[in-house]
């Protein structure tokens, strides 16, 4: 089975975040596909097979310890992957809960990509898991930016978001693994996304994903898409695009771009580059 090694949403030839990709005629039985992504040991890995219909993929996402709905960084790597393999083009997805699409092109040594996300949504979290989380990562709720208030942003999967004030502070961030799993698999959260506003378009991010194993992911496509349906839902001056810079704090800067439309619920694009490792 070849297994690809891709960098989704570099900087240029550096950062970015490693995915997995297997392509094949079916995909694996479940199990198998479960250690397979235990064995690449990245934050996902992504599995695609051609659908009965034609031209789309049927698509599944596994982190090393469970499956997950839908992945970002892993899409935009598959989006990759399908134009170093078939050629450039926008290719088809379905997931186990939507259906959507990711075009790939490619530009030398990179591949410019760019997925359009399920449909969004929001709603404010409430107030025991945002005091659970700021526990967690030892902050208050003084640290917190309540321009943009916490919330439960979803575009494919669920994510706390916590808007913090500082720069610095998100720098510290630091939490228990199993903490984190625990307070995750029991609110269902993919990952809480820590976020700073440079601008009103040019966010610093930062995801723990304890509940898939993984003690932060350097670029999260689909918490990216998510904060860009939030900021659509409170009326937030974006332009109609953000920038997200991710992984700076890790050593793997990554960089997001998130495209809003105005219809509310409607599909993000999120788009980058990637490389082959």
């Amino acid at each position: 089975m070849n297994i690809l090694k891709i960098a989704a949403f570099s900087d240029g030839n550096t950062g970015g975040n490693p995915a997995g990709v297997v392509v094949g005629a079916e995909l694996p039985d479940t199990t198998t596909m479960q250690k397979i992504a235990a064995d690449v040991g990245f934050s996902e890995t992504v599995f695609a097979a051609p659908a009965d219909n034609d031209g789309q993929w049927i698509v599944r996402y596994f982190s090393p310890e469970t499956e997950v709905p839908f992945c970002g960084h892993a899409t935009i790597a598959l989006g990759a992957a399908l134009a170093l393999q078939d050629g450039d083009g926008v290719y088809s997805l379905s997931l186990s809960e939507a259906d959507i699409s990711v075009e790939g092109k490619r530009n030398g040594e990179f591949i410019s990509a760019a997925l359009q996300s399920p449909p969004t949504s929001s709603a404010k979290a409430d107030d025991t898991v945002v005091q659970a989380a700021l526990d967690l990562f030892g902050y208050n709720n003084d640290d917190l930016n309540r321009e943009i208030p916490p919330a439960i942003i979803n575009a494919g999967a669920n994510h706390l978001i916590l808007v913090l004030k500082d720069r610095a502070r998100l720098s510290q961030m630091t939490y228990d693994l199993n903490d984190g799993r625990t307070l995750m698999k029991k609110y269902g959260l993919v990952t809480i996304s820590l976020v700073t506003a440079q601008t009103d378009q040019l966010f610093h991010a930062r995801n723990p994903f304890a509940s898939g194993g993984v003690l932060e992911d350097p670029a999260t496509g689909a918490a990216a898409a998510a904060l860009a349906g939030y900021l659509r839902d409170l009326g937030w001056p974006h332009q109609g695009v953000i920038d997200i810079v991710q992984g700076e704090d890790m050593g793997q800067k990554s960089l997001l771009r998130a495209e809003i439309p105005t219809q509310t619920g409607s599909s993000i694009r999120v788009s980058g580059t990637a490389r082959v490792m």
